[in-house]
């Protein structure tokens, strides 16, 4: 709104603050998350759709808001290293 009323450009909007450790409350021990996301890519899910359900739904009721935060791998990495990522290559979604 600042260029509507002033010749100036106007403030930048924030950036969050940058988390370098999983938060107190998610104590999910990081082989639970590795098993939970390869026990979603075998039933058919991307791996931003197995984000959203690891922030949504959470392994045994505990949400994990960062993968890789919680593992120090991401959720790509995980499925290559278990041989679990799609032959397929990803697409857009248009």
């Amino acid at each position: 709104m600042a260029r509507m009323h002033t010749r100036r450009r106007g403030s930048s909007g924030s950036d969050a603050p940058v988390a370098d450790e999983p938060p107190e409350w998610s104590d999910v021990d990081a082989e639970e998350i590795e098993s939970r996301v390869v026990e979603l890519a075998e039933q058919g899910h991307d791996p931003s759709q197995i984000g959203l359900k690891l922030r949504d739904e959470g392994v045994k009721g505990t949400p994990i808001p960062d993968v890789k935060l919680a593992t120090g791998k991401k959720v790509t990495e995980i499925l290559e290293e278990n041989d679990a990522d799609s032959d397929l290559p990803r697409t857009s979604g248009t």
